[in-house]
């Protein structure tokens, strides 16, 4: 077991992390028509949560998903240059309400995932301060949602589980940086689309008002029905989802979304829609220019990666 640069603990294909939040004093800096903000929303990402992705995990499919990997490094970098003092993660894979979208309240987060005899863990502090007022907010506004806790109220055993769709970005953008507290969000897909745009707004409104730096990261796969020996068989669905889900983002028409067939979504079974909505809420708010980073399809689903910084006035 070593140290590295990153304050990362490494031990062969096994690292721990551990972050905490540290304000920095406000600064604005303009770059190539984008701005750093001081406060509130300064960045997004829609990011894909395939375990291959992590190169410890990735196995025989190294070189297949190397375009999304190249990617999501490259969402990492932004990240990194946003300098948010909080990570909300909207995640399909967390606890998953039938009718109600749930909130993370706890202290801590933390997982692992194996796979390919290969091992990767981490463990964050969360925003529980900015997850409840969210959650609050949200209350305020009649959606459907709940807090989440696990183990004890409060201290180390207030932890919640960490799961893939939030591991896997995270490991690109968050796991090895501290001063990174997490905020985890669940969306239910039962529920009016109309309700996760608000919860976006709400992120994005919640954000500014508490004083400090947030980013949002939309973990997102996308159909799921692309091949007939995957687990979900093959639909001609799934290319057509993924084709207007390219489009959408290309173009920036977030709105788009919500014009969706829901037939051609229940037939492409994809991982994408609602996380995306929320992060179309949170633009409402706060301005901000997307660009499609990638878009692959290495096994049974699709993968898409775009960045969206804060638009310069």
């Amino acid at each position: 077991m070593r140290s590295n640069p990153l304050n990362c603990i490494v031990s062969q294909n096994n690292a721990i992390c551990i972050v905490h939040c540290q304000l920095r004093p406000p600064m604005i800096l303009f770059s190539w028509g984008v701005i750093m903000k001081s406060t509130g929303l300064v960045y997004a990402c829609i990011a894909p949560h395939g375990s291959e992705l992590i190169p410890a995990l990735a196995g025989s499919h190294f070189d297949q998903v190397a375009l999304t990997r190249s990617a999501l490094e490259e969402l990492g970098r932004n990240m990194a240059a946003s300098a948010p003092d909080t990570i909300v993660v909207v995640t399909p894979h967390g606890l998953r309400l039938d009718t109600a979208i749930s909130i993370v309240t706890t202290d801590y987060t933390s997982g692992a995932l194996e796979e390919n005899g290969g091992r990767v863990e981490a463990e964050f502090v969360c925003d529980r301060l900015l997850a409840e007022q969210i959650l609050q907010e949200a209350r305020s506004h009649n959606l459907p949602v709940v807090g989440a806790l696990f183990g004890a109220l409060e201290g180390p055993a207030s932890r919640f589980q960490l799961d893939w769709g939030a591991l896997i970005p995270l490991w690109f953008m968050g796991a090895h940086w501290d001063r990174k507290p997490k905020v985890l969000i669940g969306p239910c897909r039962t529920i009016p689309l109309t309700d996760l745009v608000t919860l976006g707004r709400i992120i994005a409104r919640k954000a500014e008002q508490c004083g400090h730096k947030v980013a949002l990261i939309a973990s997102a796969d996308q159909a799921h029905a692309h091949h007939a020996e995957g687990p979900y068989g093959f639909d001609p669905a799934a290319a057509l989802y993924d084709a207007a889900m390219q489009e959408i983002v290309r173009d920036g028409h977030l709105e788009h979304l919500l014009k969706l067939d829901p037939g051609l979504v229940a037939s492409a079974k994809p991982d994408s829609l609602w996380q995306m909505l929320v992060l179309y809420g949170a633009t409402l708010e706060v301005s901000m220019q997307g660009r499609l980073l990638s878009y692959q399809v290495p096994t049974y689903f699709g993968m898409l990666c775009a960045s969206y910084e804060v638009r310069k006035y």
